[in-house]
């Protein structure tokens, strides 16, 4: 497995770690918690980077993160047959993230707000996790991917 990605992955992870995310969460965090967050964090970072020039790559970085994803949820001690199964929904659920933020720019807060809550409708207050989905829109904006894919970057 090609190594080169793992800056991207890890930084993806460690945005996902903010424990800010979970305040008005109303239970004890888990798996599939972080692991949406983690996907709604590489939707955007994919929404943002998405090019003609960077096609190749981004695929490539697509297929490194799912294949440590299916690691996560191997080392969780899932069989072979339901990870296939959990894989399945994991990759759904995070096209179906794709598709409600590709327009996330052009989108009122309330569109925002209702697209926000699809995915995390456990979630107490999601007006906070669209104001952090905004920042980190515009934070990602600001770099390039080579930017990613070269250091180290702080969440």
């Amino acid at each position: 497995m090609n190594e080169k990605y793992i800056h991207i992955y890890n930084n993806l992870i460690n945005y996902t770690r903010n424990k800010d995310l979970y305040k008005n969460l109303d239970r004890e965090d888990n798996f599939s918690d972080r692991l949406t967050l983690f996907l709604l964090h590489f939707s955007f970072f994919l929404k943002n980077y998405k090019n003609e020039e960077n096609k190749k790559i981004l695929q490539e970085i697509y297929d490194y993160n799912f294949r440590q994803l299916e690691l996560s949820i191997r080392e969780i001690g899932y069989g072979d047959q339901s990870i296939n199964k959990k894989m399945k929904d994991y990759i759904n659920l995070f096209h179906s993230m794709v598709s409600e933020i590709h327009f996330w720019d052009n989108l009122s807060n309330s569109d925002k707000l209702n697209k926000i809550s699809i995915f995390l409708s456990d979630f107490k207050n999601n007006e906070e996790l669209v104001d952090y989905f905004d920042i980190f829109n515009a934070n990602l904006s600001k770099k390039t991917l080579n930017s990613y894919l070269k250091s180290v970057s702080n969440p």
